[in-house]
């Protein structure tokens, strides 16, 4: 009897695949910026059936767990004021804040970061309560106002309303439809 190598196998299509799929979804990048308009890092987004796919890359934050949101409006023209111009988070059905809120969560609300002591961040976030251009009734990132990431001094409790106390805006990027 003939022995198959399966992993082999099923690598090699399953990389094929994914290659293909990826290919096929809409895509957008971010660039972020502090409040000084120094830029702190970039990061990618890509949809998938089931949400959205956050890739982020990051340096020269503070130490320690911040809470990033999605924002309403696509602009961080206004760093020293705090990225105000922004506005408030994703959240076209009126939710209230918080991942762990029996009323919510809102569609800004995603995971803290975790900043290391050298002010970096590499991570993989989802939500499946975005969607790049409003997919199976999700709220949409690139509507006729577009949408940011902010950063926020501190991190966010998942309840308390209406930001779960994450304090002070430190960084702001605008999501940019890839072409």
């Amino acid at each position: 009897m003939m022995k198959i190598p399966v992993l082999s196998l099923v690598t090699a299509f399953g990389l094929s695949l994914g290659v293909a799929q990826a290919d096929d979804h809409p895509r957008a990048s971010v660039s972020f910026l502090d409040r000084d308009g120094n830029g702190v890092g970039s990061g990618s987004l890509i949809e998938g059936p089931n949400g959205v796919l956050i890739d982020l890359d990051l340096h020269s934050l503070p130490p320690g767990r911040r809470a990033i949101h999605i924002h309403t409006i696509g602009t961080c023209e206004d760093p020293d004021e705090g990225f105000v111009a922004s506005g408030g988070h994703l959240n076209p059905d009126g939710k209230q804040h918080g991942l762990m809120n029996p009323d919510g969560p809102d569609n800004g609300d995603l995971p803290n970061i975790i900043v290391r002591e050298d002010g970096t961040v590499q991570v993989e976030l989802f939500t499946h309560l975005a969607s790049l251009h409003g997919a199976n009734g999700r709220a949409a990132l690139f509507d006729e106002d577009g949408a940011a990431f902010v950063i926020h001094d501190n991190r966010d409790d998942h309840f308390t309303q209406p930001i779960g106390g994450a304090g002070p805006r430190i960084a702001c990027g605008v999501i940019q439809p890839e072409e």
